[in-house]
């Protein structure tokens, strides 16, 4: 288990405590809080989650896959690079007939394109291409499943962030007590983006933000091969780790956030919706996602949210 990255790192640790740490404060000092955390507002606009943007195809005997147990090939933890939805999936973009760099792109714009994120517990990744939706950790799952079923190495790279303006002020302050907690540590728990092993180096593969939600913040589509850090997000110095797969604890954190807060999680569901929609809007007038893009780029960085942080001498990261 520790070979494959099952067991948490001590930065991870941290920042997982940190964070409970930090909501166990805030709900302590704001005990009627958790009754927003729980229950969206009478006559609030609901979640419906959206309709699957594509077909998942059929399994098929004889379909190639990758079965090899080396390091960055093999199974792991959430992400079953050899469940028969991934490999037709693997097959239909072109696996074994594209060389790793075409594939690892094919592979890369379908879960950008065409997997929405949607805040929800963890799940198998044949799960998540059955239903069409994810989080972050979700769709980089289904990136690395992937390639790996593909023969392509791949893993995940994970870091403690802080958020761009546009993406605080449309999904933290739509919640009062998610921004609270997020004001009070200085950062949002773990982010994540994929890294795939191609042309001799690694290469960094962002699959989180669908273009629509980054035309909506009006920053630049962030393409493969491009880090969303310093863009869509910054990462705090010291926390950036990389590993094969993600660590047990992750998803029973998300899971009792499910149970405890199913109301906050609705309504950034329902602001992620309304971003991409808003983005959608926004891209058409451009004349298109690529002369969106161009004029997207031609403007200054993002900017990041001014907060009134509380000193947190207890975790400390170090270079």
């Amino acid at each position: 288990m520790k070979e494959k990255g099952y067991i948490p790192q001590r930065t991870q640790v941290k920042l997982m405590m940190g964070g409970v740490i930090s909501l166990g404060k805030l709900l302590i000092k704001n005990p009627g809080d958790i009754k927003i955390l729980r229950q969206m507002e009478p006559l609030k606009e609901r979640y419906i989650r959206p309709q699957m943007a594509y077909d998942l195809p059929k399994y098929k005997d004889g379909m190639k896959y990758c079965d090899s147990e080396e390091k960055y090939l093999r199974p792991t933890l959430y992400c079953n690079c050899r469940a028969p939805e991934v490999i037709a999936l693997a097959n239909e973009l072109g696996a074994y007939k594209k060389s790793d760099r075409e594939f690892a792109e094919a592979a890369f714009h379908f879960v950008k394109e065409k997997l929405p994120l949607e805040i929800l517990p963890f799940n198998e990744v044949e799960v998540t291409f059955r239903r069409g939706t994810g989080t972050c950790f979700h769709l980089i799952t289904a990136f690395i499943a992937l390639c790996r079923a593909a023969g392509i190495k791949a893993r995940y790279k994970m870091f403690a962030m802080n958020m761009i303006q546009a993406w605080y002020d449309s999904t933290i302050d739509v919640d009062p007590v998610v921004k609270k907690w997020y004001d009070s540590m200085g950062y949002f728990m773990l982010e994540g983006e994929g890294e795939v092993y191609v042309d001799g180096k690694w290469t960094v593969a962002h699959v989180g933000p669908k273009a629509e939600r980054q035309a909506a913040a009006g920053i630049s589509v962030t393409k493969f091969g491009e880090d969303s850090i310093g863009v869509w997000f910054f990462a705090l110095p010291g926390t950036t780790m990389r590993m094969e797969s993600l660590p047990y604890g992750l998803a029973a954190m998300v899971g009792f956030a499910k149970k405890l807060a199913p109301g906050s999680m609705e309504r950034v569901n329902v602001s992620i919706q309304n971003q991409i929609e808003m983005g959608r809007k926004i891209i058409e007038e451009a004349g298109g996602v690529e002369a969106y893009d161009k004029q997207a780029r031609k403007k200054k960085g993002p900017k990041q949210p001014k907060m009134d942080l509380n000193g947190r001498k207890e975790i400390i990261f170090r270079e």
